[in-house]
């Protein structure tokens, strides 16, 4: 398929930008989604990419935000969910209110956008859908109750959605980044050259999962620095 239109929904300065100019190298027609979306101006300058403004909590936004870029770029073939929230702090300690935008964000956005993606594509039948785990996805740490209860629940979310939409064509994925990330303001120890992993081989994963063919497709794929512990 030439110049195919990719998603990508809480898109930043991180993993996005790195999948970003991943699927751009590849072809790709990349569309932006965040709440803000002026920390994206130099990305989208950089991959020559279209950025949406959108809050993924509410319904009738993320239904505009798959119109519009439909309407400029083409219907999304390949959708990633990259967006999440954190509260941290002992459980009897935890302001209801941060924590029910914490899940709202994590988890209830992730289904808003999947829900929008997969109504599209099941007309087509052919599609991706790539959703961004964490190692709280599998493993509730202490005093990080909120992230857990989210990440947990968008991983039901994306094994249920792969049961119901494999057959009709298209593919669903969780990906559980399993460690630290590097960026501008978290460097690798010198002493431990391998304990981040790097968003650029994260996209490359990304880039192989959505290219899978179907007799062969992952549902879910864990990474991790071969020094992290598991």
């Amino acid at each position: 398929m030439s110049d195919p239109t990719a998603l990508i929904v809480g898109a930043g300065t991180g993993l996005s930008a790195a999948l970003a100019r991943r699927l751009r190298r590849e072809g790709y027609r990349v569309a932006l989604a965040a709440r803000s979306i002026e920390k994206l101006e130099s990305l989208t300058e950089e991959v020559d990419a279209r950025a949406f403004r959108c809050d993924a909590t509410k319904a009738q936004e993320v239904t505009a935000l798959f119109a519009q870029v439909t309407a400029e770029l083409g219907e999304p073939e390949l959708v990633v969910y990259n967006a999440s929230a954190r509260v941290r702090g002992p459980l009897v300690e935890l302001d209801p209110r941060e924590v029910e935008r914490a899940l709202a964000v994590t988890a209830f956005g992730g289904f808003l956008v999947c829900q929008a993606a997969a109504r599209r594509m099941v007309v087509r039948g052919r599609g991706v859908i790539l959703l961004t785990g964490a190692s709280a996805s599998v493993k509730g740490y202490a005093q990080s109750a909120p992230f857990a209860m989210g990440k947990f629940a968008l991983r039901g979310l994306a094994q249920s959605m792969a049961r119901e939409l494999s057959p009709l064509g298209i593919h669903v994925a969780h990906v559980v980044i399993d460690g630290g990330i590097r960026s501008a303001t978290r460097a690798t120890d010198p002493a431990r050259p391998d304990s981040l992993l790097d968003p650029d081989s994260i996209a490359e994963t990304y880039l192989q999962l959505a290219r899978q063919p179907r007799d062969a497709w992952s549902w879910e794929i864990e990474l991790r620095p071969w020094v992290e512990r598991f």
